[in-house]
């Protein structure tokens, strides 16, 4: 057992995530600090999450508390299901003050009405051991520690339509690593949603230069994994001819880039609503990532773009 704060009656320690005293039975709330309740391997490496973060949490939780509400009232729903497939360790630090505070499994726990089960992964062993210990006195939650294509996969299978189960997953990865065969194999299902972040940045730094004939081979098979094809040189690059009938190619803008990946996942993975995608900046203004939500559902899609409209810069 590791301390997390004091039970109110007794002054025994609770248990990490628990207001309910073993040692009294008393049920009462734990609002210790996060850094008294965890304590953290000096050795970790934490997620330090900048205001960009906080604004996308505060966007999942709005839309998870939603998303509940409505299909808790649809009898034929059996079973709801969240999924981080990037879930690091539960907790991370305030990128400014270096403040402990709670992650996305840690806020998707405490989403009313509640999920049926919530599916964390993670594959450093590190974070995975401290998420598992944050969320072992909730039995509705499963870490899975590994990478995130393979058992992703397996646990698309407890959303599937057909048992009447639905989904909301999020892709949160640390730089270009979602496959776009996994994004339309969702698609495909029609019975989850997906909040997605699209890593501009990453995208811009290791495959998308102003002088496309600098990319390499690998550099491209990277931004093929992701896109599905090849088909993103045209929507990244713009070519024209010079006087002397010579191709030039000039990069075209996020905006269109995005659009595009848009238009894709509802042409071609099967999502029937893709609203536009919010920006997501640093503290310079600077687009880190794009936050995507795709959805079978025009009440999903409607509800998101309203969120995001609060949101927009």
């Amino acid at each position: 057992m590791t301390d997390a704060g004091l039970c109110a009656v007794c002054e025994q320690p609770l248990d990490i995530g628990s207001s309910v005293c073993r040692a009294c039975g008393a049920d009462g709330v734990n609002d210790a600090p996060l850094d008294e309740q965890v304590y953290i391997d000096a050795e970790m490496q934490l997620d330090r999450l900048g205001s960009w973060s906080n604004i996308k949490h505060d966007i999942l939780d709005a839309y998870g508390s939603a998303y509940t509400t409505i299909l808790r009232k649809q009898a034929f729903v059996k079973r709801l299901v969240y999924t981080d497939a990037f879930a690091g360790a539960g907790v991370a630090e305030e990128r400014d003050t270096g403040e402990l505070i709670a992650g996305s499994p840690m806020r998707a726990l405490e989403i009313e009405p509640p999920f049926d089960e919530l599916h964390f992964i993670e594959r450093n062993q590190q974070k995975a051991q401290l998420l598992t210990r944050i969320t072992s006195s909730d039995p509705r939650a499963q870490v899975h520690v590994g990478e995130s294509d393979p058992i992703l996969r397996k646990v698309l299978a407890r959303c599937r339509y057909k048992d009447y189960a639905r989904g909301l997953c999020l892709l949160d990865p640390y730089g270009l690593s979602v496959d776009w065969s996994l994004i339309s194999e969702i698609g495909r299902m029609g019975s989850v949603e997906i909040f997605f972040n699209f890593m501009i940045v990453g995208a811009n730094r290791n495959v998308l230069w102003s002088d496309a004939s600098r990319v390499s081979e690998q550099q491209k098979l990277l931004m093929d994994k992701v896109w599905g094809d090849r088909s993103w040189v045209d929507a990244a690059y713009r070519k024209e001819q010079d006087l002397f009938g010579a191709d030039r190619f000039f990069k075209r803008t996020n905006e269109e880039l995005i659009s595009a990946y848009c238009q894709r996942l509802k042409q071609i993975a099967g999502f029937k609503c893709v609203p536009t995608p919010i920006p997501m900046k640093n503290t310079q203004s600077s687009t880190l990532y794009y936050l995507i939500f795709a959805s079978p559902n025009v009440t999903g899609a409607k509800i998101v773009g309203d969120i995001f409209s609060k949101y927009r810069v």
